[in-house]
């Protein structure tokens, strides 16, 4: 194994996904997984069918993206950061939102550079930052009745001379837990004073269980200039298979994500591009994102009613939650495992999700109807 994979292991979720489908069992409850069985909006379905008899649609060109996409695009960061964005000079399109993150990542960082990140987090953003041969530093969230929170002054004092980004993600996976503004007050001064980078994954950003709008780092003033923001179709819009996310920065940074695009992925899906510019530019996007963000959240807390008795700790908002198989005396794979056997319920331990991620399962609340989740308190008694 060459060196820059020795310290990336899998994420798990093809493991568990692998399986369940293997066992073709209908009863199963499948919890493992980022799909939702929500539909995308109308409106992108349709532009999608209509692309396919396109040829411009049909065409590496342009690389960059096509212009009516980053056109949306630029208009839905800028009016969500408060910071008006120029389509053609600090937007490109990419393949999926981590397409994005790892071509930044490559932009930004040289190698044995730090990047601060939550923990725990992600598996797929650890690795990336691995894979440009940066070093994740991981900060602490720490779990309450009400959810996961991060010391503002512990993750300021997670930067330092040889910080190249931080990775801020709000809601985040797989807790769901958000940041405010005190999160980004105490950032400023430290990103400032070494020059660094907020990489801000986008992904989720509308998808708040408690109505709040989003907390842009953009935003706020004293961060504007330093933040590079990658969103992405698969969340909010439920365009998981189009495969079209963006990266929105400041110009001279922008330059060089775009070029390892260029050396990267080179292009998207040219029949994607144009659902996504409509879906996002559509005059209903935010009520149609609020719409799926209710469904989410009646699941969300129909899970935590049906395990109110284990340790399940509360998101902010996001596709998924966590239970804490550590204080039931269990691993999360052994947890996992007895899920599947005994409750029939496909779940994926958090080994590898930062430092603390092995003491964690993760449940997907996106792609399970109420319906099929009211009976997930007698699965869970049936395993443990």
């Amino acid at each position: 194994m060459v060196s820059r994979l020795r310290h990336i292991p899998g994420i798990g979720v093809n493991v568990v996904g692998n399986r369940a489908d293997a066992a073709a069992d209908s009863s199963m409850l499948r919890l493992e997984n980022l799909d939702t069985d929500l539909r995308p909006p109308r409106v992108a379905v349709e532009r999608t069918r209509r692309a396919v008899d396109e040829d411009e649609a049909n065409s590496y060109l342009p690389f960059e993206g096509h212009s009516e996409l980053r056109a949306a695009v630029a208009e839905h960061v800028g009016r969500l950061s408060g910071r008006s964005y120029d389509p053609d000079r600090e937007c490109v399109s990419v393949a999926g939102g981590l397409n994005g993150i790892l071509n930044a990542l490559l932009a930004i960082t040289e190698p044995n550079d730090e990047v601060v990140l939550a923990d725990p987090i992600y598996a797929g953003l650890v690795n990336r930052v691995r894979l440009a041969g940066a070093v994740p530093v991981h900060v602490p969230a720490v779990p309450s009745g009400q959810g996961w929170r991060t010391d503002p002054a512990e993750l300021a004092a997670a930067v330092g001379p040889r910080t190249a980004a931080v990775l801020l993600m709000g809601p985040a996976m797989p807790t769901g837990a958000v940041f405010d503004a005190g999160h980004l007050d105490a950032l400023a001064g430290p990103v400032n004073e070494h020059g660094a980078w907020i990489l801000y994954d986008a992904a989720m950003e509308r998808i708040r269980f408690d109505g709040r709008p989003p907390v842009h780092p953009a935003g706020h003033p004293a961060l504007t200039d330093r933040v590079i923001t990658v969103g992405s179709a698969s969340k909010e819009l439920r365009m998981i298979g189009w495969r079209v996310g963006w990266v929105v920065a400041p110009a001279p940074v922008l330059a060089d994500i775009a070029l390892v695009g260029l050396t990267n992925v080179v292009c998207q899906v040219g029949i994607a591009q144009q659902a996504v510019a409509a879906a996002l530019a559509a005059p209903d996007a935010d009520s149609d994102v609020a719409a799926a963000t209710a469904v989410w959240r009646e699941r969300c807390e129909l899970i935590l009613a049906e395990l109110a008795d284990y340790p399940v700790i509360r998101p902010d908002g996001g596709w998924s939650l966590l239970v804490d198989t550590a204080s039931m005396g269990l691993t999360p794979a052994d947890a996992s495992e007895r899920l599947f056997r005994r409750g029939r319920v496909a779940a994926t331990p958090m080994d590898g999700w930062g430092p603390s991620g092995s003491g964690y399962l993760r449940l997907v609340f996106a792609n399970e109807p109420a319906e099929r989740l009211r009976d997930l308190r007698s699965r869970f008694d049936a395993a443990f």
